[in-house]
């Protein structure tokens, strides 16, 4: 199997722009919003190209950089997810953040106007050391401007907060936690034992979830899926550890998505679930050769069935 270089790291962006739902509750906590699930989240571009000294430019990749339409008018985020702590990304926050004010800023009369994000970090795993935030100060000729980037700790929270909290999104990491009991875990029956089961009741309250209609079936499998893909990598060398794990949770399960849309869509009749399928699929940004792809049906009835739909709309 072929690891990635930044497998954290394509987790959280997976995860915020197949489910970004999941974010909201993370920006409740960290920045005592009061976002209700419901709001429009928009994403913006996360490359950008710094310039050198020498003069060549360097892409950068930000994990996250977003708004959210709220009540009270639009806000911008920035946040990362950084898997252990370093001071040195605050160089890069400040990069990121600069640019993505720039990027929407405007110039009135002489003067420009730049909104910078609310930025956040998630530590996934951290120290005595760790702080509970990091800052940017910076020194203008018309004096001092500083702003607190929060930092979310993962191992702040058990598993029953997260739940009770809507955290889900942090569940593909939770496996973070029992890191430092990887050891034990892979020599010891009984103790690889008890790790199951909590993996086992954290499917089974996802599937709680999804029958009561609180998450979709597409979120429980992207929160399965990432799960493992985290367990892959940060389990690397703990082959009992991989198979206990998975065997509760399941194996690979995203790919199977579409054909759970269109199972359940079949139900009322062929033509019915493939209307549902194609709404659904395309919305989350899957083009008809993907979705034909993994369901094996042509393009062409998949076009057809989604002019039917759009025919159909008020």
């Amino acid at each position: 199997m072929n690891l990635s270089q930044t497998p954290y790291d394509d987790v959280f962006r997976t995860l915020l722009n197949d489910c970004s739902r999941l974010i909201l509750p993370m920006i409740n906590e960290v920045f005592q919003e009061a976002y209700t699930g419901r709001e429009e989240i928009t994403f913006s571009q996360n490359e950008h190209f710094q310039n050198q000294q020498d003069g060549e430019e360097e892409k950068r990749i930000t994990d996250s950089s977003f708004a959210v339409q709220g009540k009270t008018g639009t806000k911008k985020y920035h946040w990362e997810c950084q898997s252990t702590p370093d001071s040195s990304m605050l160089i890069r926050f400040f990069e990121y953040d600069s640019q993505i004010a720039l990027d929407e800023g405007n110039i009135r009369g002489y003067a420009l106007h730049v909104t910078f994000p609310h930025s956040a970090v998630l530590f996934l795993r951290c120290g005595r050391q760790t702080p509970e935030a990091m800052s940017i100060c910076i020194e203008t000729p018309g004096g001092t401007l500083d702003y607190e980037i929060p930092v979310m700790k993962l191992q702040n929270y058990t598993l029953e907060e997260l739940f009770e909290k809507d955290l889900l999104f942090l569940i593909p990491f939770y496996i973070f936690s029992h890191e430092s009991r990887f050891a034990k875990y892979e020599t010891d029956g009984e103790e690889l034992e008890v790790l199951c089961r909590e993996y086992a009741e954290i499917r089974r309250r996802l599937e709680r979830l999804c029958r009561e209609a609180r998450i979709d079936e597409y979120t429980k499998c992207a929160i399965l899926d990432m799960s493992n893909r985290v367990l892959e990598h940060i389990a690397e060398k703990y082959s009992h550890i991989k198979e206990g794990v998975k065997a509760v949770m399941g194996g690979r399960v995203l790919e199977y998505e579409a054909k759970t849309i269109l199972n359940r869509g079949i139900a009322r009749g062929v033509e019915q679930g493939k209307k549902e399928l194609v709404d659904v699929m395309l919305k989350k940004g899957k083009s008809y050769e993907e979705i034909s792809e993994l369901t094996d049906i042509p393009i062409k009835q998949l076009k057809q069935a989604s002019k039917v739909s759009e025919e159909e709309s008020p």
